[in-house]
C-alpha cells in the first residue's frame, strides 16, 4: 500500500502542478491529513479507500474544466488501472469523487459511504476557518470577482446550474456555501471540528462588516 500511496502521491503533484492555489496540491494535502485524522475515529473504514479518494478527489475539478464533472473521475481511474489497484476499490474512489463535491448537496446522492462521509467532511473541513477564507478570497481574485458589493445580495435557495455558473462577490459564498458546511458534516469527529472554524468566520465576518463600514 506504501508504494500505490507513494505514487499516487507523485501523480497528484504533477497533475496539479499549475492549478489555483485554493485547489493545488496543498489543499489535497489537507484534506488527506484530515481525511486520516477523521478516520481514525471511525469503525469498519477501507483505508486504502480513504487515502486514494482524498489524494483523487479534486485531480480535475469540473470547475477548472468548463463544467465537465467526467473528466476528474476519468483521470483517477486511468491512473488507478495503471496501478493495476483492485477494480472494487476504483470503483468505489470513482463515486467518492462523483459525489463529494458541495454542488451535488442540491441533488439527492444515491451513493453512501463511510469513506466519502469521511473525505467529504475533511474537503468541507477545508472549505471553512482560516484556511476556508484564504482560498475563497484566493479564488475570488483568480475570477477577478468584487470582494463585496452590498448592493448584490447572497442568494441561499440556488439550483446546482445557478451555484455553479455563479459570479457573486467573494462575501456571497460565505453565506451561499461556507457558513452552512457545519450543518452538513457527516461524521462526529467532522462535525466537533467544524464547530470552530465556523466561529472563527463569523467573527471575521463580523470584522470585515465594521471596517468596510468605517466603524473602526
Amino acid at each position: 500500500m506504501d508504494n500505490l500511496i507513494d505514487n499516487t502521491v507523485s501523480f497528484v503533484k504533477q497533475t496539479l502542478g499549475d492549478a489555483e492555489g485554493g485547489h493545488d496540491w496543498w489543499h489535497v494535502y489537507r484534506v488527506w491529513k484530515l481525511s486520516k485524522t477523521i478516520a481514525a475515529n471511525e469503525d469498519n473504514v477501507n483505508m486504502m479507500v480513504v487515502e486514494l479518494g482524498a489524494l483523487l478527489h479534486d485531480v480535475a475539478d469540473s470547475k477548472f474544466h468548463h463544467g465537465d464533472e467526467t473528466i476528474g473521475p476519468k483521470i483517477a481511474s486511468g491512473f488507478l488501472k495503471s496501478q493495476n489497484v483492485d477494480t472494487v476499490i476504483i470503483e468505489h474512489v470513482i463515486n467518492i469523487i462523483r459525489n463529494i463535491s458541495f454542488k451535488n448537496s442540491f441533488e439527492e446522492n444515491q451513493f453512501k459511504s463511510a469513506e466519502l462521509d469521511i473525505i467529504q467532511d475533511a474537503d468541507r473541513l477545508d472549505a471553512i476557518g482560516a484556511i476556508g477564507i484564504a482560498r475563497t478570497f484566493n479564488y475570488g481574485g483568480f475570477k477577478n470577482r468584487e470582494i463585496y458589493n452590498p448592493n448584490i445580495k447572497p442568494e441561499t435557495n440556488l439550483t446546482k446550474e445557478q451555484y455553479k455558473n455563479s459570479s457573486a462577490p467573494t462575501i456571497n459564498h460565505f453565506y451561499e456555501k461556507l457558513l452552512l458546511l457545519k450543518d452538513k458534516m457527516n461524521t462526529k469527529t467532522g462535525k466537533k471540528m467544524a464547530i470552530e472554524r465556523h466561529r472563527f468566520m463569523e467573527e471575521y465576518l463580523n470584522e470585515f462588516y465594521d471596517e468596510w463600514n468605517g466603524n473602526k
